[in-house]
């Protein structure tokens, strides 16, 4: 059976025909499967999950699992989109997985993770995966951050809150805190939509910093002024962990702020200055740090204007760091990275978009695409690529290789094609990950929280 088109240029006949053999866009993700076997990913799952399928016909939650972080590599941007890889038999002999699940199975799976059993798998897998990451001298940065997910339907936790685009929509806002260096989340909540940026920070960061191990340290926690609260900077005190907060606006702040005769001139544009002031209902004084920034006709300043002092936008922080102010300012700047990464957890990895009627459930998706987020930047070491990729980037330039599915012998044999690439700009990636030297111990167990 055939059918015969004309080419949009030229007018040319083009003919139109089936095959059976199997055919998939996506044969470089053998280079993906290949890392997940290095570190032992399955295995581990496999031990996480926090029950079983008793039923004989019942696909086993470790493939419903990595098939759905799988459809979500692919480009799924919602639970329907998995059947993009259901029919897909090349990836079927790649992964092992004689039954992909449909988009049903996936939701069901989900569907058992109660407030219990999110906490218990989703533990294991974190204190499996910060075992991997480096030792670094000097430390991490932990740079906290929101977001706001927007939400159409009637779901749990969906309520009316701090929308910047669409005003009065229901939404999640979950909390994050990312290893910077390391472009590693080290812990995220899903959170009702009214919920403001700080809520809960404190039991939060205390869960996050649970989890480090005597060998990752905190260099310095940054984050930006929905953090900027008593509470948290108090915690922070008692913890030693030093801090860069921008601070808000206030009365208080901008009268100081307005006050302030000497200033170091950085440059043209920009000049710094300090001073130390105790806030009402605070119970010390704390340093601030005032960036002052002359206003230019082509560029969009990031502070804010004073009344008294027209031409100029002002940014303050607090911190209990003893830099020069200017470093303090480079050092916050650096923090630009967490946006980035909000920004591919939404709109490469699409997850804002994996969204049930249930809460945990719908957080346990969340918590598998963050884990998706983390497996891939370990990837782009194992693999030694010289400059992170965003996950899109790793999709169009790794993963996305039309290939075919044969046999030689009773062997499969899966051809890469060479116009995408094919085997030979991906053997070196193969190879590297033959030399990478897996971060955690075989002996490593990993101690389920009860």
């Amino acid at each position: 059976m055939h059918k015969n088109i004309t080419s949009i240029f030229g007018q040319k006949k083009v003919r139109l025909s089936d095959t059976n053999r199997a055919v998939t866009p996506f044969g470089g993700l053998a280079v993906f499967f290949e890392f997940l076997n290095r570190i032992g990913f399955v295995e581990t799952i496999e031990k996480a999950f926090p029950f079983k399928l008793i039923s004989p016909n019942a696909i086993p939650p470790a493939e419903t699992f990595v098939a759905f972080i799988i459809s979500v590599l692919t480009g799924a941007r919602r639970f329907a989109h998995s059947s993009i890889i259901r029919m897909d038999q090349v990836l079927k002999k790649l992964t092992g997985i004689c039954r992909f699940p449909g988009d049903d199975t996936i939701r069901n799976l989900f569907k058992r993770f109660s407030q219990g059993n999110v906490y218990r798998f989703y533990s294991w897998v974190w204190l499996w995966l910060l075992k991997r990451i480096p030792e670094r001298i000097n430390g991490y940065s932990l740079d906290l951050d929101s977001t706001v997910f927007e939400r159409y339907g009637h779901q749990e936790g969906a309520l009316k809150g701090h929308n910047p685009k669409k005003h009065g929509r229901p939404s999640h806002h979950p909390l994050l805190a990312i290893l910077e260096e390391a472009s590693f989340v080290l812990h995220a909540w899903l959170r009702s939509g009214n919920c403001h940026s700080s809520r809960g920070v404190v039991e939060f960061l205390k869960e996050a910093l649970s989890m480090l191990s005597e060998k990752l340290s905190i260099r310095v926690v940054r984050a930006d002024s929905g953090f900027f609260d008593k509470e948290f900077l108090q915690f922070l005190e008692k913890q030693n962990l030093l801090y860069i907060v921008v601070a808000k606006m206030t009365q208080w702040l901008k009268r100081e702020a307005a006050r302030i005769k000497e200033w170091k001139q950085l440059d043209e544009w920009y000049a710094v200055s300090e001073f130390k002031l105790q806030l009402f209902g605070w119970d010390k004084s704390r340093r601030f740090v005032v960036i002052r920034e002359k206003l230019q006709e082509k560029k969009d300043c990031l502070g804010r204007k004073l009344f008294d002092i027209p031409g100029y936008t002002f940014r303050i922080f607090v911190t209990n760091r003893i830099d020069m102010p200017e470093e303090i300012w480079r050092d916050y700047n650096l923090r630009a990275g967490m946006e980035k990464r909000i920004a591919e957890l939404k709109y490469d990895l699409a997850a804002d978009s994996f969204c049930m009627k249930e809460f945990f459930p719908t957080e346990a998706a969340f918590l598998a695409i963050i884990l998706l987020f983390n497996l891939l930047s370990e990837f782009q070491k194992a693999i030694d690529l010289k400059q992170y990729k965003q996950p899109a980037t790793l999709r169009n330039q790794i993963f996305l290789c039309g290939a075919i599915l044969g046999r030689a012998g009773h062997d499969a044999v899966i051809f890469l094609s060479s116009s995408w690439g094919g085997l030979k700009q991906r053997n070196h990636l193969f190879d590297n990950l033959l030399h990478y030297i897996n971060p955690t111990s075989p002996k490593f167990e990993a101690v389920v929280p009860v």
